[in-house]
């Protein structure tokens, strides 16, 4: 039976594709958000020291992500994207200054690996037979293991590529999570995994649209509700308890659970979760690229590992750095700005800068971490969990979060 109400707990991309996907089926929605706004790690604000509105960090969504572009055309927000109509990866190597930009053609037919003019510097087409096996099952196994671990494809491509979809040192990273990304992208062509980002901003393409959308469907969302305790009786949560109120549920009512990875254990005891995670350090500079530069730039070499050219600023994105998050803020900011200065040309001098590390931004996407995702369905008959985090098959990504919603969502659907 349809449930007549459902509770979603978090206002992340996760609670939000959950919130949605249930309005859109008529069903009555209270979201309970512990923060003072939606979005959670995928957030824009204002910031006084640029002057301007930024967001926490660069979230890279590719073409083939069909629950991300699900989720834009129920909310009517898909023409919030932005970014080149055919696949195209930009890079620099900041060392020497050698620029190439690789480009797979539309189709799942990958002819592009055999020009020398599309494929990365030093490499062969025969080469690339190592990212087509990823496609087979890997186990446990790491993508060290599964995938030769140097030379001018990994240095060139395959490391670039997956530590910002893993967020996780590749080497060490989890060979199924990077099979994964290939499978949804890499081998169906250059049409599923052209790059694309939002522009101007991320509360404008995922979190603003959406937050009309729950309006217009009668959903109530509420700010500052921090859940503090779940009641349950063994087979059916009985009430959610916030800091200000006991919310009893009923027998046809629900809850969609989707709260932090570091949260929900403490919520529910038994259910399992990651228990490592991985940093991602984001710089903001108020300083406009070259009218003709590319808007997105791999760095090799350097201490940047993506820019970002908007309008107004450009943007660094640094994953997997546990280590960087350590430094103080301004050496940070001057360290990756050495490197953007000779991505774009620019002059060596430090414009205003906000750094923004986020500390716990993903799970760290190793075999064992992994092994600890939970499923979205619980032995709870009336709750279903979320959030990038669950066992999504996917690296905690937009694209993952996303896709856990709709999990959650149908689940308490059917």
């Amino acid at each position: 039976m349809q449930p007549t109400h459902v509770y979603v707990v978090g206002a992340g991309l996760a609670g939000l594709s959950a919130a949605v996907r249930l309005a859109s089926r008529g069903v009555r929605v209270t979201v309970l958000e512990s923060a003072g706004q939606a979005g959670g790690r995928c957030r824009s604000f204002f910031d006084a020291t640029l002057g301007m509105t930024i967001d926490n960090g660069n979230h890279l969504v590719l073409s083939g992500n069909r629950a991300t572009h699900d989720y834009l055309r129920a909310i009517g927000a898909e023409d919030r994207l932005a970014g080149p109509k055919a696949a195209a990866f930009d890079f620099c190597d900041v060392r020497t200054s050698a620029r190439w930009s690789v480009r797979p053609n539309a189709s799942s037919i990958g002819w592009w690996v055999f020009s020398k003019a599309r494929r990365a510097p030093g490499t062969k087409a025969l080469d690339y037979l190592a990212i087509a096996a990823l496609v087979a099952p890997q186990g446990s196994r790491t993508l060290g293991e599964a995938v030769r671990s140097d030379g001018a494809l990994w240095d060139g491509l395959i490391e670039p590529l997956m530590l910002a979809a893993l967020n996780t040192e590749p080497k060490i990273a989890s060979a199924a999570l990077a099979a994964a990304v290939v499978r949804e992208t890499l081998a169906l062509g250059g049409r599923a995994y052209a790059p694309r980002i939002a522009d101007p901003t991320l509360e404008a393409a995922f979190i603003a649209p959406a937050l009309a959308f729950l309006a217009s469907r009668g959903a109530d969302v509420r700010f500052g509700a921090r859940l503090a305790a779940v009641e349950e009786d063994g087979a059916q949560v009985r009430a959610l308890k916030t800091d200000a109120e006991t919310i009893p549920v009923p027998a046809d009512a629900a809850i969609v659970l989707a709260t932090p990875a570091w949260i929900t254990p403490a919520l529910l005891p038994e259910i399992a979760a990651p228990t490592e995670f991985r940093a991602i350090v984001n710089a903001h500079f108020k300083a406009a690229p070259p009218a003709d530069a590319p808007k997105m730039v791999g760095v090799i070499g350097g201490q940047a590992q993506w820019v970002f050219g908007f309008a107004d600023r450009i943007s660094v994105t640094v994953s997997g750095a546990d280590a960087m998050a350590e430094r103080p803020r301004d050496d940070i900011a001057a360290a990756l700005w050495s490197d953007v200065a000779k991505v774009y040309g620019l002059a060596a001098e430090l414009p205003p800068a906000r750094i923004i590390k986020e500390r716990r931004a993903t799970f760290a996407a190793t075999p064992a971490q992994v092994a600890r995702r939970p499923p979205a369905r619980t032995r709870w008959r009336n709750l279903a969990l979320a959030g990038d985090w669950t066992d999504t098959g996917l690296p905690a990504t937009i694209e993952g979060a996303i896709r856990s919603g709709h999990t959650a969502a149908e689940l308490i659907l059917g």
